[in-house]
Protein backbone atom coordinates (compact mmCIF):
# COMPACT_ATOMS: atom_id res chain seq x y z
CA UNK A 1 0.00 0.00 0.00
CA UNK A 2 1.15 3.13 -1.00
CA UNK A 3 0.44 6.98 0.64
CA UNK A 4 -1.77 7.53 -2.06
CA UNK A 5 -4.12 4.44 -0.58
CA UNK A 6 -3.70 5.16 3.01
CA UNK A 7 -3.05 7.67 5.76
CA UNK A 8 -1.42 6.69 8.57
CA UNK A 9 -1.85 7.88 12.50
CA UNK A 10 -0.29 6.68 15.47
CA UNK A 11 -3.57 4.40 16.00
CA UNK A 12 -5.09 3.50 12.88
CA UNK A 13 -5.02 3.60 8.57
CA UNK A 14 -7.26 4.81 6.95
CA UNK A 15 -7.49 3.51 3.36
CA UNK A 16 -9.88 4.16 -0.24
CA UNK A 17 -12.21 1.19 -0.56
CA UNK A 18 -14.48 2.42 -3.60
CA UNK A 19 -15.95 4.98 -5.15
CA UNK A 20 -19.74 6.57 -4.53
CA UNK A 21 -20.76 4.95 -8.07
CA UNK A 22 -19.83 1.62 -6.82
CA UNK A 23 -22.16 1.60 -4.03
CA UNK A 24 -25.77 0.34 -4.71
CA UNK A 25 -28.35 3.07 -2.57
CA UNK A 26 -30.52 0.85 0.09
CA UNK A 27 -28.39 -2.03 -0.88
CA UNK A 28 -25.18 -3.61 0.34
CA UNK A 29 -21.64 -4.23 -2.07
CA UNK A 30 -18.86 -6.43 -0.75
CA UNK A 31 -14.94 -5.48 -1.06
CA UNK A 32 -11.47 -6.42 0.30
CA UNK A 33 -9.91 -4.20 2.99
CA UNK A 34 -6.09 -4.72 4.31
CA UNK A 35 -6.13 -4.83 7.81
CA UNK A 36 -3.37 -5.82 10.91
CA UNK A 37 -4.23 -9.14 10.73
CA UNK A 38 -4.37 -9.53 6.80
CA UNK A 39 -6.96 -8.66 4.28
CA UNK A 40 -10.65 -9.10 5.66
CA UNK A 41 -14.02 -9.12 3.43
CA UNK A 42 -16.39 -6.44 4.16
CA UNK A 43 -20.56 -5.89 3.19
CA UNK A 44 -20.70 -1.94 3.05
CA UNK A 45 -24.10 -0.96 2.75
CA UNK A 46 -25.42 2.96 1.85
CA UNK A 47 -28.61 4.42 3.02
CA UNK A 48 -28.68 7.82 1.72
CA UNK A 49 -30.30 10.01 3.60
CA UNK A 50 -33.15 12.47 2.69
CA UNK A 51 -34.56 14.23 5.83
CA UNK A 52 -37.66 14.82 3.90
CA UNK A 53 -38.77 11.19 3.05
CA UNK A 54 -36.71 9.63 5.73
CA UNK A 55 -38.83 6.77 7.74
CA UNK A 56 -36.17 6.77 10.75
CA UNK A 57 -35.63 10.94 11.12
CA UNK A 58 -32.74 10.23 13.99
CA UNK A 59 -30.49 8.89 11.47
CA UNK A 60 -27.78 10.66 10.29
CA UNK A 61 -25.01 8.13 9.29
CA UNK A 62 -25.23 7.23 5.86
CA UNK A 63 -22.91 4.71 5.24
CA UNK A 64 -21.60 1.33 7.18
CA UNK A 65 -19.33 -1.23 7.12
CA UNK A 66 -19.73 -4.80 8.83
CA UNK A 67 -18.43 -8.51 8.34
CA UNK A 68 -19.23 -10.02 5.00
CA UNK A 69 -18.96 -13.40 6.91
CA UNK A 70 -22.37 -15.09 8.78
CA UNK A 71 -21.18 -16.70 11.27
CA UNK A 72 -24.16 -18.88 11.34
CA UNK A 73 -23.66 -20.37 8.15
CA UNK A 74 -20.14 -19.27 7.89
CA UNK A 75 -20.40 -18.18 4.01
CA UNK A 76 -19.76 -14.55 3.08
CA UNK A 77 -23.05 -13.30 2.02
CA UNK A 78 -24.13 -10.34 4.79
CA UNK A 79 -23.50 -7.23 1.44
CA UNK A 80 -26.47 -9.99 -0.01
CA UNK A 81 -29.05 -9.56 2.89
CA UNK A 82 -31.94 -7.65 3.20
CA UNK A 83 -31.67 -3.96 4.38
CA UNK A 84 -34.61 -2.45 6.70
CA UNK A 85 -35.48 -1.20 10.25
CA UNK A 86 -35.80 -3.05 13.61
CA UNK A 87 -37.27 -0.75 15.90
CA UNK A 88 -35.97 2.60 14.15
CA UNK A 89 -32.57 0.96 14.21
CA UNK A 90 -30.90 -0.05 10.64
CA UNK A 91 -30.09 -3.55 10.54
CA UNK A 92 -29.47 -6.40 7.65
CA UNK A 93 -31.22 -9.99 7.47
CA UNK A 94 -28.68 -12.96 6.33
CA UNK A 95 -29.55 -14.30 2.97
CA UNK A 96 -28.99 -17.47 4.54
CA UNK A 97 -31.00 -17.78 8.19
CA UNK A 98 -32.54 -14.78 8.08
CA UNK A 99 -30.99 -13.04 11.49
CA UNK A 100 -30.80 -9.71 11.95
CA UNK A 101 -27.80 -7.65 12.24
CA UNK A 102 -27.29 -3.50 13.35
CA UNK A 103 -25.39 -2.00 10.78
CA UNK A 104 -24.29 0.24 13.54
CA UNK A 105 -23.00 -1.97 15.82
CA UNK A 106 -22.63 -5.32 14.04
CA UNK A 107 -24.93 -6.81 17.17
CA UNK A 108 -27.18 -9.75 16.26
CA UNK A 109 -31.15 -9.02 17.19
CA UNK A 110 -31.79 -12.64 17.73
CA UNK A 111 -28.21 -13.86 19.26
CA UNK A 112 -27.19 -11.58 21.77
CA UNK A 113 -23.88 -13.36 22.17
CA UNK A 114 -22.87 -13.03 18.46
CA UNK A 115 -21.89 -10.00 16.89
CA UNK A 116 -20.67 -9.21 13.12
CA UNK A 117 -16.82 -6.78 13.50
CA UNK A 118 -17.98 -2.82 12.35
CA UNK A 119 -15.21 -0.76 10.58
CA UNK A 120 -15.79 3.22 10.24
CA UNK A 121 -16.20 4.45 7.28
CA UNK A 122 -16.81 7.58 5.39
CA UNK A 123 -17.03 9.33 2.06
CA UNK A 124 -14.38 11.75 1.54
CA UNK A 125 -15.49 13.67 -2.14
CA UNK A 126 -16.85 10.28 -3.69
CA UNK A 127 -14.32 8.09 -2.54
CA UNK A 128 -15.28 5.57 0.43
CA UNK A 129 -12.48 5.82 3.03
CA UNK A 130 -12.61 2.41 6.01
CA UNK A 131 -10.39 3.10 9.04
CA UNK A 132 -8.66 -0.65 9.41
Amino acid sequence: MNTATAAKTMTQTWQTLCTRADLVPFSGVAAWVETPEGPAQVALFYLPHDPSTSQLPGRTQELYAIDHHDPFSGANVIARGIVGDIQGQPVVASPIYKQHFRLEDGQCLEEESVALRTWKVCFKGDEVWIEA
